[in-house]
């Protein structure tokens, strides 16, 4: 089955939405203009029951289909987009660019909720399944855990969810097409900071001072064999030291320096690993240096996880509308998605639409297709339809 051709009608006002959400980009939790646009139409449509607040900003929108139910053990199902931008300046000359300086949608989450919300109208129109579809608009994927926030504000339970499902669009995958995989698809994401103390000095007389440029450089280079010596080659790891601050003067040894990185991982055994690692390399290059080295290791997003029953019935249902030939295998990728939170707390997938040949995710010059529309919004209400058919 192709897209639905309700959908295609659908699109002129999707794309409106989209573009809407796109000029006016809102970061973090602070999402509250986008979050009224989102309950406003979703009682527009006639949800059944439209809930703001979960997770500080999220929304929730229940949709209860028309069908009687025939005892099947999943009786809900949610649908996930996120709503935040970017702390990004556009670099695009659109008619519908960011109107705030320094904020801009470069991750494509304008389009996920246009999609969700053209999928939750198409929903509410029909009602051609049995049982609830949950439509989840959440706050803070980037960075601010908004979907561990919602659940402990009690999404799950609230609205009794069996199964969860998310999608994001992949630029470089073309329009049409659709790609996901079973088991760990996004990385887990920890963040290291270090702070050095040594002892400043003139440029003149090393051997008067600790000197924290150099204890920074042994430790970067230290660090970075954690990933080609401690971990199993056929494993996955990424350990970047991004920011290496210190000094102010070229002929002053700096008492202090600062560094901060990141760590992501695949597997809980190989996170596990990397912080032990970097505990042991940061305590033995403090030993050696005579430095005092305090380092702080914070674990944020955990490894996102496919379940394999709903990978296939998500493949299944991605195939329908795009085509055997258009729903690809892909490998796992390193970066990172809150999604992982609630694939923990209930069965699901993630899965990525094809955004064509534009710039990557984050770029100043990155944007939603809108040609991707049909295909998102005919995968979400499938999903709903198949997954609670009568």
């Amino acid at each position: 089955m192709p897209v639905i051709n309700r959908v295609a009608d659908l699109q002129p006002d999707i794309v409106a939405w989209r573009r809407d959400l796109h000029a006016h980009p809102e970061l973090m939790y602070e999402v509250h203009r986008t979050a009224a646009f989102v309950a406003d139409r979703l009682r527009e449509f006639g949800c059944d029951e439209v809930v703001t607040g979960i997770g500080r900003t999220g929304v929730v929108g229940v949709i209860k289909g028309r069908k009687p139910a025939d005892g099947s053990e999943v009786r809900t199902i949610a649908l996930r987009a996120d709503m935040d931008a970017l702390p990004i300046t556009e670099a695009n000359d659109l008619p519908y660019a960011s109107q705030t300086p320094g904020l801009m949608h470069a991750c494509g989450h304008d389009g996920h909720t246009a999609m969700l919300l053209g999928a939750a109208r198409y929903l509410a129109e029909t009602r051609n399944f049995a049982g609830d579809a949950v439509v989840i608009f959440q706050p803070a994927e980037e960075g601010g855990a908004g979907a561990a926030a919602m659940i402990a504000d009690g999404l799950m339970e609230r609205f009794a969810i069996d199964q969860v499902y998310g999608m994001h669009n992949g630029p470089g995958l073309p329009v049409g097409c659709f790609a996901l995989r079973q088991g760990p698809i996004m990385a887990s994401t920890d963040s290291i900071d270090i702070k050095i103390n040594g002892v400043g000095g003139h440029a003149a007389r090393p051997h008067k001072c600790v000197d924290s440029v150099l204890v920074g450089a042994q430790l970067v280079t230290a660090l970075q064999s954690i990933v080609s010596r401690s971990v199993d080659p056929l494993e996955s790891a990424v350990l970047s030291i991004c920011e290496f601050h210190a000094g102010n003067a070229r002929n002053v040894i700096p008492a202090s320096a600062e560094l901060k990185g990141t760590v992501r991982t695949l597997t809980a055994d190989v996170r596990d690993l990397a912080e032990q690692r970097v505990r042991e390399v940061v305590a033995g290059v403090a030993t050696m240096t005579g430095a005092t080295i305090d380092l702080v290791y914070d674990r944020g997003y955990p490894v996102l996880v496919n379940h394999a029953a709903q990978t296939e019935a998500a493949s299944r249902v991605a195939r329908a509308i795009a085509g055997d030939g258009n729903v690809h295998d892909m490998p796992p990728l390193m970066g990172a998605e809150d999604f992982a939170y609630m694939l923990e707390a209930r069965p699901g997938a993630f899965i990525f639409v094809g955004n064509g040949d534009s710039a990557g995710l984050h770029h100043p010059a990155y944007n939603f297709n809108d040609d991707a529309i049909v295909y998102g919004t005919s995968y979400w209400i499938k999903l709903v339809e198949t997954t609670l058919a009568a």
